[in-house]
């Protein structure tokens, strides 16, 4: 009897643990899978403004909300998604545009839009109002990022270019796994020109040993300390990562300014499998 006894309480003690690692092995599945995103890469799917946001007089960031507080959009770090609107005379128009929002920030994601008097996009968001949809298509892109891939990235950009750069950046900075330096220059035409000064700065000020920016300004204000004129060799050299194997640098900027900048980057030395253009 007793032997009976002992043998049912080791066979209760064993059930009991294989539901207690079944419960954990569930856990650990559902704590370390990453939630599905939202987007779609074949079909359009629409998506609410819930806030708008004006930044300067052709600035505005746009929120759009995703179908739960606890969705994700799903866009791989480095890849950008498909807007669709209409211009001024009712057409369909498509362009790219990358969110400056990550998978960590839940439930929504944003886009930082400068809106040019003659673009046809620019027509669509100037008109979009909160509760207006925006049809949207992705994942797109060349770019994959793995943590730690480079020892270091050199960006260079220009105008609304930085969106690329401040979202891979920001899921670098963020990573407390990701040990990768890196060393942007950001061009503009005037002071008020510069996109998200504000959070450049503050991932400059966070992390000191790993982010810095350097502002150029063609038309630079009294007592400006930056960069004046056109992104030089002499710039590159000084604030981006000297030619290595285990560094990249990244451009997204006007299509004059790409050309300019892959003649310094040659002279300077750098080879194909170090540079990447968005």
């Amino acid at each position: 009897m007793d032997a009976l006894q002992s043998h049912r309480v080791e066979m209760l003690s064993i059930a009991v643990a294989l539901v207690a690692i079944g419960a954990a092995t569930a856990y650990y599945f559902y704590v370390t899978k990453k939630p599905k995103g939202c987007l779609d890469p074949e079909n359009f799917k629409e998506f609410k403004l819930v806030k708008r946001t004006q930044l300067s007089h052709n600035v505005a960031l746009f929120r759009f909300a995703l179908p739960t507080p606890t969705s994700v959009l799903g866009l791989p770090i480095g890849q950008h998604i498909s807007c669709r609107g209409k211009d001024s005379h009712g057409e369909e128009v498509i362009k790219p545009y990358t969110p400056t929002t990550l998978d960590s920030d839940v439930g929504h994601f944003d886009l930082v839009i400068k809106m040019y008097p003659q673009g046809r996009m620019s027509h669509y968001f100037r008109e979009l109002r909160e509760g207006d949809y925006m049809a949207v298509k992705g994942p797109k892109g060349r770019f994959k990022y793995q943590p730690n891939q480079v020892r270091a990235f050199g960006m260079l950009a220009g105008g609304t270019g930085i969106t690329p750069m401040f979202q891979v950046a920001r899921a670098i900075l963020e990573n407390p796994s990701d040990k990768t330096n890196v060393r942007l220059i950001y061009a503009n035409v005037t002071y008020e020109d510069i996109l998200l000064k504000e959070d450049l700065d503050n991932l400059a000020s966070n992390f000191p040993n790993r982010f810095s920016v350097y502002y150029v300004l063609n038309q630079p204000p009294e007592g400006w300390e930056g960069g004046i004129g056109f992104v030089s060799k002499e710039m590159i050299q000084t604030h981006c990562p000297a030619p290595a194997s285990d560094i990249q640098i990244l451009r997204c900027g006007p299509p004059p300014m790409n050309k300019a900048m892959a003649a310094h980057l040659e002279s300077l030395g750098y080879s194909a499998p170090m540079l990447f253009q968005f």
